[in-house]
């Protein structure tokens, strides 16, 4: 084709200059001049900057030879014509190279239109499907016909069970060929790009600019991989290809640079549907879980109460099984009571009578209440002494629940001759209450599991219980706008400090002065 063009101007050449001959005693230079930029911007225009300047050239020693004389010389009669003939090539090749330059700029002008024509395309793609999926092969088909592929695929490495990846192929594309999936797993692992050559090699921390680098035929790539990042993150693998090679113009490689963070935001939506339809699946689960506790713990109460009353009444009678019967019902009355208290804080109902209470107050219902559980330990009560009123805004009944399961599971776990310390202190807007033991500890791996309904550590010893207490008790502090945390205790063991809202010093300063106004008052009345 090239070669034609060639051909082809060389004949314009040829026979405008064979025209000009035939009537040159009509003619001057200026016709010539004229004449010949005409033929060398065609040319151009056609053939690209070289030809232009081969044509510059040619009709230059035409016009010197056959219409400047003497004729048939490159000799000149007048040496102003050397002025003609310069101005003339100098003309000739500025035209040609402007010319070019022109239509340079229009191809990038036409490239770059392309190109948001494509992105164009793409927005109207996925915005016009309803599924993630559906807007994640459209951003594939994209890809491979914006760069004239035979196929395009998206790989989401999100996951432990990686799906099938997303593939747009030509029709002359082969549906066979094997993709290495160590390739995929190492692109994901390490984020950098891989290139399969058409000789079966492949080297990794290929830059894709080499793409459009002219290569031997057996160094051709045939493949490219790169990750997909959103945020510094890799959220899949884009993977490119051509049977005959793969090679890009830096102008393509703009595009695909522009389409994979397309692609790695439509693999960063399939991730996050896809976690979204979990979490539903999940809090479906949930509600579900909570009306049957709620439900079998209703239905529980009646036959239990029966059971603990006639074993009861066996007692009476000196059988010593019935104390054991009794004893286990009493077991499965506080297991019941505590699935109604973790169906109320599933409910959002766990703490609904908030009120101004006393620390102290607090603390000696809670001492009362475990004072027969402990089995001989001790149970250290401080309340800080620089904080002379401490109040907070709780649920008395409820915060006094979850102190106690502290205290409970600090008994559990705690040597039998070592204190449980409970302390009532202010940390700024909170009111604290600080169960302290003496126990194992606890790793950090399982600092927030041990909330989690029903969970047990495996290497603790059987204490009892099925795990809810903590549950419960962190969701009573939640319930009220509080906190329930654990940090690890200096000397061994655990601190469980239970955060509820405090009441500011100078609120309480100002109704104690209220109130000693008003007993002023009655005195003196």
């Amino acid at each position: 084709m090239r070669r034609r063009e060639w051909v082809a101007w060389f004949a314009v050449l040829f026979a405008v200059t064979a025209a000009m001959v035939a009537i040159r005693a009509h003619i001057n230079e200026a016709h010539v001049a004229l004449a010949y930029l005409l033929v060398v911007q065609g040319g151009s225009a056609r053939g690209g900057r070289p030809l232009g300047i081969a044509l510059s050239a040619a009709a230059f020693l035409c016009f010197d030879v056959l219409f400047l004389p003497p004729y048939g010389t490159l000799t000149l009669q007048d040496p102003l014509n050397w002025i003609v003939l310069g101005g003339f090539l100098l003309t000739s090749i500025l035209s040609a190279q402007l010319l070019y330059r022109a239509q340079s700029e229009a191809e990038i002008a036409r490239d770059r239109a392309a190109e948001v024509d494509r992105l164009a395309s793409l927005g109207a793609e996925t915005l016009n499907v309803g599924r993630a999926e559906e807007a994640l092969m459209a951003i594939a088909s994209v890809i491979r016909a914006s760069l004239r592929l035979d196929e395009c695929a998206l790989y989401m490495t999100s996951g432990t069970a990686r799906p099938d990846p997303i593939v747009s192929r030509s029709r002359v594309a082969r549906s066979d060929m094997t993709v290495d999936s160590r390739l995929v797993d190492w692109v994901a692992g390490e984020g950098r790009s891989v290139v399969e050559r058409l000789d079966g090699t492949t080297e990794r921390n290929w830059p894709i600019q080499q793409l459009s680098v002219a290569s031997p035929t057996t160094n051709r790539a045939r493949a490219f991989l790169r990750p997909l990042q959103v945020r510094e993150r890799t959220v899949g693998v884009l993977r490119i290809s051509n049977a005959a090679g793969l090679t890009l113009t830096p102008a393509q490689i703009r595009v695909l640079e522009a389409l994979a963070y397309y692609a790695a935001l439509g693999v960063e939506r399939v991730r996050l549907v896809g976690e979204a339809q979990r979490a539903v699946a999940l809090q479906e689960a949930h509600k579900a879980k909570d009306a049957v506790l709620a439900s079998v713990s209703h239905d529980l109460r009646t036959p239990l109460t029966t059971i603990k009353a006639l074993a009861h009444e066996i007692a009476q009678g000196g059988d010593d099984r019935a104390a054991v019967i009794e004893e286990e019902a009493d077991r499965l009355n506080l297991f019941v009571a505590q699935m109604l208290d973790l169906s109320r804080i599933a409910s959002g109902s766990a703490a609904s009578n908030v009120h101004p209470n006393e620390a102290e107050d607090l603390l000696g219902a809670a001492a009362q209440q475990v004072s027969g559980r402990l089995h001989g330990r001790e149970l250290r009560i401080e309340v800080a002494s620089d904080e002379p009123l401490l109040f907070g805004r709780f649920d008395f009944a409820q915060t006094l629940r979850a102190v106690v399961n502290l205290i409970d599971n600090a008994a559990k776990y705690s040597p039998a001759d070592a204190p449980i310390d409970l302390i009532a202190r202010r940390d700024g807007r909170w009111l604290v209450f600080a169960v302290g033991d003496r126990g194992p500890g606890i790793s950090s791996e399982q600092r927030e599991r041990i909330f989690e309904p029903f969970y047990r550590r495996s290497e603790s010893p059987d204490v009892g219980g099925v795990g809810l207490g903590l549950s419960i008790a962190r969701g009573i502090a939640e319930a009220q706008g509080g906190t329930l945390e654990l940090d690890h205790r200096d000397g061994g063991g655990s601190v469980f400090s239970l955060r509820v809202p405090a009441i500011p010093t100078a609120e309480l300063e100002q109704a104690a002065g209220v109130l000693g106004e008003r007993d002023d008052a009655s005195n003196e009345s």
